[in-house]
């Protein structure tokens, strides 16, 4: 009995107003028609008065300009107000005559401008004509009161009226944020769903590529490649070997051959020096010399040498010295075996290489090859644009509730009473259709891409 009695003095909730999200754009439109319509209807009186008072106070003023004054007035005072009144009259003229505009915000900015003109007009030059024109001067002050107690009521119902618009503004610019929002979270819904499928692609065509490279390398012919690839290791085994003895007998020639030109030059021999030069170039250069060219050039200068060595100008200082120039025949012979030698090797490598190369099975290895880093590097790429898409999904959402919170407090604020904000859509979801709230759902409408 006592739960019975409780529920029914407990008092009820007020009821809150519901507005569809989607429907915020027209509502606001319909407010602000409202909020003029409104604004126009409490304006139309005091607008009316005060044009009726503007002409009213002009007809005071064109009357006191047109006014005798009182000869027993002091001569002084004639004088002050002979010179104050055109002034006076000029100035209240120059206000009173501006035509003031029909939109009531217009209207309102210059009927203010009018009345403080006014004031300070009355205020100057008009305090010099109270005693000239005392009634006159006061009906002007009435006349000037009049207007501003019109301008109060005006001042009331504008300002609610822009209070209200700046509500209306700030609830429009709130609502096209998650509306943008909802957009740009939908969009990136379906680009990350087109990531995801590239990615899938990307990894299975990976996949598909090592399992045929594991095909291929287990493939008969590999056997084959293998014997060839040894083959070349063997070749160019034998081929550096007889390059490095190459390199060791020009560098222990060259040694001495420059000795035998320094002695030229100061003997001046001059094709001597030439010939000496041009077998050191050969000697020292990276690439191969010409075999018969190499010949030629030792030919010519071994005699010089030799011919310094016997005269003692030069001291052979070591074994691998005094072995090439004891017999310079046997050195020019076997410099230009050694360099036929090495040619021929390198070409047989060359064609080992060429053979390999053109290997149907190494070719489309090297195919798959390239294709598999070229996806290992789209992949790459499609999953740093998956996680940049998934932080800038999270920083959104996260902007979402407060973003909610203010616009809802705003309508709250424009309305006077608690509000309910949904976003009533359909959507397939698990199978079936279900209602999505936008605020108490807000991560499943931004964060899943609740269609709208």
């Amino acid at each position: 009995m006592y739960t019975f009695i409780k529920k029914l003095l407990k008092q009820k909730e007020p009821e809150k107003f519901t507005l569809a999200f989607d429907a915020i754009p027209a509502w606001l439109d319909e407010r602000e028609k409202i909020l003029r319509t409104t604004l126009q209807t409490e304006t139309d009186a005091p607008v009316r008065n005060i044009r009726n008072a503007t002409a009213q106070l002009q007809i005071i003023v064109n009357g006191i300009a047109d006014a005798e004054h009182d000869p027993a007035i002091h001569p002084k005072l004639k004088a002050i107000a002979k010179n104050s009144l055109p002034l006076f009259v000029k100035t209240m003229t120059a206000s009173l005559s501006k035509d003031l505009p029909e939109d009531i915000e217009e209207f309102y900015s210059a009927a203010v401008e009018c009345v403080k003109i006014c004031l300070n007009s009355t205020r100057g030059q008009g305090r010099y004509l109270q005693v000239v024109f005392p009634g006159e001067m006061k009906a002007v002050k009435t006349g000037i009161d009049a207007i501003g107690h019109e301008m109060n009521a005006i001042t009331t119902s504008l300002t609610t009226y822009q209070e209200q618009k700046t509500l209306i503004t700030e609830v429009r610019t709130l609502y096209n944020v998650l509306y943008d929002i909802r957009t740009d979270s939908g969009k990136a819904l379906e680009k990350g769903q087109r990531i995801s499928t590239r990615i899938t692609e990307i990894t299975n065509r990976i996949e598909h590529l090592k399992k045929e490279l594991e095909n291929l390398h287990s493939d008969a012919g590999m056997k084959e490649i293998k014997k060839t690839r040894f083959a070349l290791e063997e070749m160019e085994k034998k081929r550096d070997g007889v390059t490095r003895t190459y390199t060791t007998l020009s560098m222990t020639a060259s040694h001495v051959f420059r000795k035998a030109e320094k002695i030229a030059t100061k003997q001046q021999h001059s094709a001597e020096i030439l010939a000496l030069r041009r077998t050191i170039d050969f000697l020292s250069d990276h690439t191969l010399p010409d075999p018969d060219n190499l010949a030629s050039a030792l030919a010519m200068t071994c005699p010089i040498a030799e011919r310094m060595i016997a005269a003692g100008e030069i001291v052979l200082k070591n074994k691998e010295e005094r072995g090439i120039f004891s017999d310079t025949r046997q050195f020019c012979t076997e410099m230009y075996t050694i360099c036929l030698d090495i040619r021929k090797q390198d070409r047989e490598c060359r064609n080992i290489q060429d053979a390999l190369s053109s290997h149907p099975i190494l070719v489309q290895t090297n195919t798959l090859e390239r294709e598999k880093t070229q996806l290992e590097h789209m992949l790459e790429k499609e999953k740093q644009a998956q996680t940049d898409l998934a932080d800038w999904r999270k920083r959104i959402v996260e902007k979402i509730p407060a973003l909610e919170k203010e616009l809802r407090d705003k309508i709250e604020e424009i309305i006077g009473k608690g509000v309910q904000l949904r976003l009533t859509t359909r959507r397939r979801y698990e199978g079936k259709y279900q209602r999505c709230d936008l605020f108490s759902r807000s991560r499943l409408l931004f964060f899943t891409g609740c269609a709208t």
